[in-house]
């Protein structure tokens, strides 16, 4: 690889946690992506790169999941607010986090964490969010009860009104500002949240019929508009199961190898990432760390690495 211009401070975190999965087993996912190298390679690239190693997450196996409508969301709530703190002290210290999951609740620490820091200067952010699925349902319209199925909707002030109060303002971005990039498999109420909710959502027949190229940068300048910049999070499960199998709900039929690099690489291109976020790589359903090694492709493909 050869080292890029863009020299960037990189705090890598990871967040242990499958407390919002109906699942076990993302809670291995940020060993998996250590394994296959992410810091050494992010160094390769020109970066400067720390890992602070992992937020505290308690095992669903020594406590009652509590609410069943939001199962284990006073667990979840205290880890990610924890998330939330470091992530805030890592962007004021000029730092880009770098957020290995964990299931996709943990986008209620990482992105309240960025929003705050941009709060307090009076700013907002944008948000692309890269999924199988919507993440849009509430305690009252989830079918299951798991939390990972929830944190956009709280991200837009709706839903369990203890996770949207998190840090003490909400919502945490504007739905203007919000894109769904990959969507393919909602429930049925949610599909009325989202078609109703303002945000832009980008499903898979979008960019089969436009292309990524196009739905991305559609999606940048949504993200980007009167914003200091975006934060990518970025579920495994968008991903077609052939490129990514570790994922706890696979779904035919989504972005390849390729789309998911050049996504990242236009995030890189805008110079608007402000953090990113990788969830629900399950090692226990990979092959031989497969999904691992794709989630460090993108990561390194949002930070600069480039073909020439």
């Amino acid at each position: 690889m050869t080292p890029i211009a863009q020299h960037k401070r990189i705090r890598i975190v990871g967040v242990p946690m499958d407390l919002g999965a109906g699942r076990r087993g993302v809670g291995m996912g940020p060993s998996a992506i250590r394994i296959a190298g992410v810091s050494q390679k992010l160094r390769e690239l020109g970066h400067e790169v720390g890992d602070d190693g992992d937020v505290a997450v308690p095992s669903p196996e020594v406590r009652p999941p509590g609410h069943e409508r939001a199962r284990y969301v006073d667990e979840i709530y205290h880890v990610c607010n924890r998330l939330r703190m470091r992530v805030a002290r890592i962007v004021a210290g000029g730092a880009v986090p770098v957020v290995l999951g964990g299931d996709h609740s943990i986008a209620i620490g990482t992105v309240s964490g960025i929003a705050e820091h941009y709060h307090n200067e009076g700013r907002n952010i944008g948000l692309l969010w890269v999924d199988a699925h919507a993440d849009m349902n509430t305690p009252e319209t989830s079918p299951s009860g798991n939390v990972h199925g929830m944190p956009l909707a709280v991200l837009l002030g709706m839903g369990h009104e203890r996770l949207v109060q998190m840090g003490g303002f909400w919502p945490k971005v504007r739905r203007e500002n919000v894109c769904l990039i990959g969507i393919r498999n909602l429930d049925e109420q949610e599909k009325e949240i989202v078609r109703t909710s303002g945000v832009h959502a980008f499903t898979m027949r979008e960019i089969d019929e436009r292309g990524m190229q196009a739905v991305m940068a559609e999606a940048i300048r949504h993200a980007c508009q009167d914003t200091a910049g975006f934060h990518l999070s970025f579920d495994l499960d968008g991903l077609d199961p052939h490129d990514a199998p570790g994922v706890g709900t696979p779904v035919k039929g989504g972005i390849d190898w390729r789309e998911a690099n050049l996504l990242a690489e236009m995030a890189a291109d805008s110079q608007r990432l402000l953090g990113l976020e990788i969830t629900e790589l399950n090692p226990v359903l990979d092959v031989r760390n497969q999904s691992g090694e794709v989630a460090v492709d993108i990561i390194l493909s949002a930070f600069g690495k480039s073909i020439l």
